[in-house]
């Protein structure tokens, strides 16, 4: 049976078994049926692209200065419509600081720990955030972990929904090829939840989050998502998830190996994570 008859035949309201027994039953995993059904209309995918440009240059623009650029260039949109893709696609501005997602109520908040403080070696602050990737006809969920003193990105991974379990994946996969002594977070529920706060604990790293209304808190991981938008995603047309996942993992290599940062002394981020970097650095201070 073809993907789309399965995923027509499953029904998200029955009363007595649910959409994961439903797609078990069907041979169809839940990821391929989430992604069909999370879609949007062609319009509002083009509007989303453009909110994604438009937030990557102005990441400070909230929703009705939003509302208006987008009637400027020509589109008839009112700001709910707006504020909805924008939650979406997990989009706020800067200033004032909602976090890329909302915290939970009953997660608990860490206090920032970097105000003030030089970061001098690597695997003294490790970060991570999430974005959005658009593809062709849809979008996806990237989230990162990064190497404040070097930029060097530990690890990185897709999901099509903004879960905790893909945040887990890409920090056990930077926990098994080294350790931070602190960590540094926004207030986002994947990173407030016991799952993930609770993997940190375990390993005696440190847990920071950022300050509401503090733009540079997480500053490098913000430059890097600017980075991945304008020197990839922008060029490129993913039609699917597993497209991007391919294409992704070429850009992250050439970032850690190749790409020359002139706050490194145009060196590159792997050269300075391995610590075979010539010359030293100013230490970072936040």
């Amino acid at each position: 049976m073809e993907i789309d008859a399965k995923r027509d035949l499953i029904e998200p309201d029955h009363p007595q078994i649910s959409i994961a027994r439903q797609c078990e039953l069907l041979g169809l995993s839940r990821s391929t049926y989430y992604y069909h059904s999370l879609g949007e209309s062609s319009e509002n995918l083009h509007l989303m692209r453009l909110l994604d440009e438009k937030y990557t240059d102005d990441p400070y623009y909230g929703i009705r200065r939003m509302t208006a650029w987008l009637r400027s260039q020509g589109y008839q949109v009112n700001h709910k419509r707006v504020a909805r893709l924008r939650r979406k696609m997990g989009l706020e501005a800067i200033y004032p600081k909602p976090r890329t997602s909302m915290p939970h109520p009953e997660h608990r908040i860490y206090p920032y720990l970097l105000r003030g403080v030089p970061v001098t070696r690597v695997n003294q602050v490790w970060s991570t955030d999430i974005t959005y990737i658009r593809l062709h006809a849809g979008f996806v969920y990237l989230v990162a972990v990064m190497d404040w003193y070097s930029r060097y990105v530990l690890s990185w991974a897709l999901s099509i929904t903004m879960d905790v379990s893909f945040c887990l994946e890409a920090l056990n996969d930077a926990l098994n090829r080294a350790q931070p002594e602190i960590f540094n977070s926004d207030q986002g529920a994947q990173f407030t939840s016991t799952d993930f706060t609770g993997r940190l604990e375990s390993a005696g790293i440190r847990i920071s989050m950022d300050g509401r209304g503090r733009a540079l808190d997480n500053v490098f991981i913000e430059r890097l998502w600017r980075t991945v938008k304008q020197e990839e995603v922008y060029l490129k047309d993913y039609r699917t998830p597993r497209e991007a996942t391919q294409q992704l993992e070429d850009f992250f290599i050439r970032y850690n190996e190749h790409r020359q940062h002139s706050s490194l002394g145009y060196q590159t981020p792997a050269t300075v994570y391995a610590g075979t970097a010539k010359g030293t650095f100013p230490s970072i201070l936040i």
